[in-house]
């Protein structure tokens, strides 16, 4: 049987960078095992799911490379589906017609936190429920829960979990109005799509137990369960706004590129040895559950950025290039071909030293439009009256300079000689005068990438004042 796994996310909001975990595990899992991997919506709380929420979820999995091998299943588009199953239980004699009303419901949960014992649905007032004798009323269905022994699950990361059938009670499949429950519509749905291994998140792992019923009486195969832990914050409680960000999108607006991401995201309870970069394709090919841990993970955002640094030095010049102008795009930066020409002559340079796309885009403002950069308080401290004479003669000087950058870094060293004074004397405001920044790419480098013509007029105007 070929392997099938499913994401199926609630679009009530962004794309929990938890969820991307898990999308990512059931995407791995079955390219491993060369299978598909599939997407469902799961909008059944149709007063919280919105259209904008599904667009940012597949906003979310494509930029991090997990768009599905079928196109997305709306789990609202199934409800006669699973409103059939209902009546197909019902029929068979493993579901019954409740007609509780809902302040029958709320008498019963009060009895039961009154009396501090958890509340459990009693259903035997309906369930042998004599022809003639049902209530004009609206009638939910509810299923018959196993009496007298044991659910057992072997999940493929908890292990052996065991529930007493005494703590299931006779839970709604489909409610009076037509519509099913979730945990109905979620067995239903991965049967149907014929899902083999159903990878989710450990806060699922109650509601195994209960989807099992409808399994089972339906006479169904049970998919493999794999429950994974959740992440938490580097305080140990569950990852949330306050610990930074959280939202898949929200890491790419911050400049993480979607490969580191998936990189990190992959070292979040699973591991192969000491690897710690581990790309798409090595991923797939190591790939298994029996390496998922059953602690939850901790988020270090500074172990992220610092991976992120990494996949930054190894990708190609050219996609920087595309993202810092995407950005800047984005931002309302104005930029023409000169200015992408910089760009791309700074981008090994710019490299090097930044661990994310944001990074680089400030280290490159400089370049994108003519004219001195306004200088920060720090580098305008070091245009004295002597730095401005300095750098009117090194812009004489210079004028003469092959404008290769071997010869500009010796042309540099012989001014600082002749003038009697160390290099980095020269090379700061000459650097204050170029970028604006007392921080940049090495000085030589800028010097190429504005071109003779731009950076001489910058070094002129500088001394100018």
């Amino acid at each position: 049987m070929s392997v099938r796994t499913r994401f199926a996310p609630s679009p009530t909001g962004y794309l929990h960078i938890g969820g991307a975990r898990t999308a990512l595990f059931n995407f791995l899992f079955a390219r491993h095992h060369g299978g598909q991997y599939l997407l469902r919506i799961e909008d059944t709380d149709r007063a919280r799911s919105t259209t904008e929420a599904v667009q940012q979820i597949l906003d979310s999995l494509d930029w991090l490379g997990l768009s599905p091998d079928e196109p997305p299943v709306l789990q609202t588009s199934r409800e006669s589906r699973h409103a059939e199953v209902a009546h197909a239980l019902l029929a068979a004699g493993r579901a019954y017609l409740a007609y509780d009303t809902p302040e029958e419901l709320a008498a019963m949960r009060a009895a039961a936190e009154a009396a501090k014992r958890p509340f459990k649905y009693d259903g035997s007032r309906w369930m042998n429920l004599e022809p003639g004798q049902a209530p004009s009323l609206p009638a939910a269905i509810r299923i018959k829960a196993p009496k007298g022994g044991e659910t057992v699950v072997q999940d493929l990361v908890q292990g052996e979990v065991r529930v007493a059938d005494a703590e299931l009670d006779d839970m709604i499949i489909l409610r009076s109005d037509g519509t099913p429950t979730y945990l109905h519509a979620v067995v239903v749905d991965d049967h149907d799509m014929a899902i083999t291994h159903v990878i989710r998140g450990d806060d699922h792992l109650t509601n195994t137990f209960r989807q099992c019923m409808v399994y089972d009486a339906m006479g169904w195969r049970r998919p493999h369960f794999a429950h994974i832990p959740l992440i938490h914050g580097a305080d140990g409680a569950k990852l949330s706004k306050r610990h930074g960000a959280v939202g898949a999108l929200e890491f790419r607006d911050q400049g993480f590129l979607p490969e580191a991401v998936c990189n990190y995201l992959l070292r979040l309870g699973w591991g192969h040895g000491d690897e710690e970069i581990v790309d798409r394709e090595r991923a797939i090919a190591l790939f298994d559950l029996a390496d998922v841990g059953r602690a939850a993970s901790r988020m270090d955002y500074a172990k992220l950025t610092h991976l992120n640094g990494v996949y930054i030095r190894a990708a190609e010049d050219d996609r920087l290039v595309r993202e810092v102008l995407a950005r800047f795009t984005r931002q309302g930066v104005d930029f023409g071909t000169i200015a992408a020409a910089r760009l791309r002559a700074l981008m090994p340079d710019l490299k090097a030293r930044a661990r994310t796309v944001n990074e680089l885009a400030e280290g490159a403002l400089f370049v994108m439009a003519d004219g001195v950069p306004e200088p920060d308080a720090k580098a305008a401290a070091l245009l004295t009256p002597e730095a401005r004479e300095r750098l009117g003669n090194l812009a004489a000087f210079l004028a003469e300079a092959p404008w290769e950058r071997a010869d500009l870094e010796q042309w540099l060293r012989d001014y600082a000689e002749v003038k009697g004074v160390k290099l980095g004397q020269v090379a700061q405001p000459l650097r204050v005068a170029l970028t604006g920044s007392t921080q940049s790419p090495p000085i030589d480098a800028v010097l190429v990438a504005l071109g003779k013509a731009e950076a001489i007029a910058r070094i002129e105007a500088t001394a100018a004042g």
